[in-house]
């Protein structure tokens, strides 16, 4: 019997990157999981990509910044064993440059988004949020990143004592190839992946699938909460 058959997953963000390679991992393992995000066009292009595995997959659109579209979907999805939460924008830059309002943007989306699914959507075995190690080893360009990946692991650690015996626990990657990076130009994006292989012990930059193992990892560790587990091929002490 698959390790998730007949177990219900919420993936939020769950249409690209850490996300669709975690809702792929439970429905190949049987889970019913369900993948939320505001566009419509990706949710339906993830749901294709998934269709065939052991278990269903589903999708429905969602703005997690949205406290009424967070409210009204915790009242209507149903029950949920398990819940993953990968989504959030956070552009980089300095403090002194960039602007307040993408600044707040960022911390609404990745942090309060977070904390509002957390507050409405309570599954009954595990709640796993997805941070960044920059909240350990910030770089130049990256004060608010930091901030907001700290914040989650922080928010985590509360958690787990609040809604103890709910398992709350953070996954904290390093550079992954994403399509978060689509958005450089090419041959930046092939610089930073080769001095990243250059200066990671592993001597690899990590995959989404990576990341994916350790959220599965820690949605069935029934002996885990309040903790933090870093995916970053070493890069908190390279």
């Amino acid at each position: 019997m698959s390790a998730y058959a007949d177990q219900r997953v919420l993936v939020v963000g769950g249409t690209s990157g850490v996300g669709l390679a975690s809702a792929r991992e439970f429905a190949a393992q049987g889970a019913d999981t369900v993948i939320v995000s505001r566009n419509p066009q990706r949710i339906d292009e993830a749901v294709t990509a998934l269709s065939g595995l052991a278990g269903p997959v589903t999708g429905q659109t969602l703005d997690i910044r949205s406290d009424d579209e967070v409210t009204k979907f915790a009242a209507t999805a149903g029950e949920f064993d398990h819940v993953v939460v990968t989504a959030g924008e956070t552009p980089m830059g300095r403090v002194d440059t960039l602007p307040l309002e993408a600044a707040y943007a960022a911390m609404d989306s990745k942090f309060w988004g977070a904390y509002r699914i957390a507050r409405a959507v309570r599954p009954t075995r595990s709640l796993t949020l997805v941070s960044g190690y920059l909240s350990q080893r910030p770089g130049r360009a990256s004060a608010l990143q930091s901030a907001i990946n700290a914040a989650l692991e922080a928010l985590v650690r509360g958690l787990a004592l609040e809604v103890a015996p709910l398992r709350v626990n953070a996954v904290s990657p390093g550079l992954l190839r994403t399509p978060l990076w689509d958005g450089l130009d090419a041959a930046a994006r092939d610089t930073m992946y080769s001095a990243a292989v250059q200066r990671l012990p592993l001597g690899r930059v990590g995959e989404a699938s990576d990341v994916a193992e350790a959220v599965l990892f820690l949605a069935g560790n029934g002996y885990a909460t309040g903790t933090t587990v870093f995916v970053d091929g070493g890069g908190m002490i390279a």
